[in-house]
């Protein structure tokens, strides 16, 4: 990993490697790095993982054998631009696998980390000139878990 770039840390409680190539198994830009283990030191037991690294798309991650202290929350989540709806299914499907689908094109993984899966074209559907057209757009995303662009581009045409 490079040094000179921010890197988000992700705690779990033992699910740190597991998460890692879970993540690296569904991103297409994706590369697992170090995993390193606790020595005879500890504080956790010797050989086992305390820190995976990975990447996706650019984005440089630790995961960290934390322990049960900490748990995720829809407090922080990490978008997904998709440029199509094919994009949208395919995030959409891998990351919901085991995981919560939720509302407006948000989902927590099997790990319970929150994501966006976002197609590029949302935020000018939302923010619309037209009023009528935007609300429109807000109203039928307000619909949907996963986000069908078919869908929104036809609400958002008055259809």
């Amino acid at each position: 990993m490079v040094p000179d770039k921010l890197t988000t840390c992700l705690w779990f409680d033992g699910q740190a490697e597991a998460a890692a190539n879970y993540y690296v198994s569904i991103f297409k830009n994706a590369s697992l790095g170090s995993i390193d283990h606790y020595s005879e030191a500890g504080p956790g037991e010797a050989g086992s993982v305390i820190t995976a690294e990975f990447e996706l798309n650019g984005q440089q991650f630790v995961a960290l054998n934390g322990g049960p202290q900490f748990r995720f929350t829809e407090a922080i989540s990490f978008q997904i631009p998709c440029a199509d709806q094919d994009e949208v299914d395919y995030y959409w499907n891998r990351l919901s696998e085991g995981g919560e689908e939720g509302p407006c094109g948000w989902l927590k993984d099997r790990f319970g980390v929150s994501w966006q899966v976002v197609p590029t074209m949302l935020p000018k559907l939302l923010t619309d000139p037209d009023p009528e057209r935007s609300r429109r757009a807000y109203e039928a995303m307000y619909t949907m878990h996963k986000i069908d662009i078919a869908a929104m581009e036809k609400a958002v045409a008055g259809g």
